[in-house]
């Protein structure tokens, strides 16, 4: 943003914490930024805030601008309706429009009674269209995940999934994408400790999913790169018994990868509410275009045996390959920034007479009662 011109208040990538802890150890850092924030808003006081994701700290940044009068877009906004409808009314109070970056996420949106246009996923606008090449020897991607916590829940189980495909399915060159070095010194030691012929690349995730056959994710957006580039995928995220069951509490989405609530008809659904974790890993739902195992228990035969299909039988890769052509044509197009840019001045343009017409018939009104008086 600042090399195409924007004048930086401060740098947001610097507050991107997770965890309470986290949050705690950098409160005084937030409350300074809202401070500094607000005080532009009343110096230079914008047509316009456009919020971009980060809804935790967003909303205050929200409710700041909406109590000087300046009008709220959400570009990319936050996915209540897989985790938190209840903030549908907070959304109501600090939002003018929404920017959704997915079809049932905007239809969603709408019928809450939020004004919400659909743009497309900014995801789209990054990726390399050119035509992918894949080797002529057979690749398998690991993707572990971005986040260390991510790779401490889930390594083993795709390990575990890779040593069983290893031993059925020959000439399979295997690969990990990690996301730095210090994830790749971690997951280098977990190969070692198992003997797996494994080779790791560093910061190539790009490059390596337009070259696999097929792949082994921990979910995430990476699944719209690995639509984009139509790689047969199982996803999985590994959580603990706690966890499954507060988000069985908590969660809308039909499923928790994108891709998958994309293909379905429903992709939110009533609360399932369960106090039980089941004590099997199932096949998962022949409706997932992704296969995903959102579990406590460990998936990796499971893993494994969509994987060894796959390379076994060329027909239902082909399959999973059409189904993703489809879905990728539909939402997978370029130009999510350009329409967002379009809107966010045509809504701003809009707003901002509506609130003027009212700060004038506000003014009149009192104009009126003052002459009563």
């Amino acid at each position: 943003m600042a090399a195409a011109g924007c004048h930086l208040i401060d740098d947001l990538t610097a507050l991107a914490v997770m965890w309470v802890s986290r949050v705690i150890l950098n409160i005084h850092r937030f409350f300074e930024f809202i401070r500094r924030a607000e005080r532009s808003f009343i110096d230079h006081r914008p047509d316009v805030v456009v919020l971009i994701d980060y809804p935790g700290f967003h909303w205050w940044l929200a409710w700041r601008a909406k109590r000087h009068g300046i009008p709220v877009i959400f570009y990319c906004p936050p996915q209540i309706w897989a985790w938190a409808s209840w903030r549908i009314g907070k959304m109501r109070r600090l939002i003018d429009h929404v920017l959704s970056a997915l079809p049932f996420e905007h239809a969603w949106f709408a019928s809450q009674g939020l004004k919400s246009s659909l743009v497309g996923h900014p995801f789209f606008d990054g990726w390399k269209a050119e035509t992918i090449v894949r080797p002529a020897h057979r690749m398998l991607l690991l993707l572990p995940g971005s986040r260390r916590q991510e790779i401490d829940a889930n390594l083993e189980s795709i390990l575990e999934a890779t040593t069983i495909i290893q031993s059925q399915v020959q000439d399979l060159e295997v690969v990990v994408g990690a996301f730095c070095d210090r994830h790749a010194k971690q997951i280098q030691q977990a190969i070692a400790r198992r003997g797996l012929a494994v080779r790791i690349e560093v910061g190539r995730t790009q490059n390596l999913i337009a070259q696999a056959h097929a792949a082994i994710a921990v979910s995430g957006s990476v699944s719209l790169e690995l639509l984009a580039a139509r790689v047969p995928t199982v996803i999985l995220y590994r959580t603990t018994t706690i966890g499954w069951i507060i988000q069985s509490w908590f969660r809308h989405a039909k499923w928790i990868t994108l891709v998958n609530l994309l293909a379905c008809r429903e992709p939110i659904v009533p609360l399932q509410r369960r106090i039980t974790v089941p004590k099997t890993v199932e096949r998962a739902d022949p409706e997932n275009v992704f296969p995903e195992y959102l579990v406590v228990l460990d998936p990796s035969v499971r893993l494994a045996e969509h994987v060894v299909e796959w390379f076994q039988n060329e027909k239902k890769r082909s399959l999973v390959i059409d189904r993703l052509d489809q879905i990728a044509k539909e939402i997978g197009q370029s130009g999510s920034a350009e329409k967002a840019a379009y809107y966010i001045v045509d809504v701003a343009k809009s707003i901002q007479e509506t609130f003027t017409e009212t700060r004038i018939n506000v003014s009149v009104q009192t104009s009126t009662i003052e002459r009563a008086a």
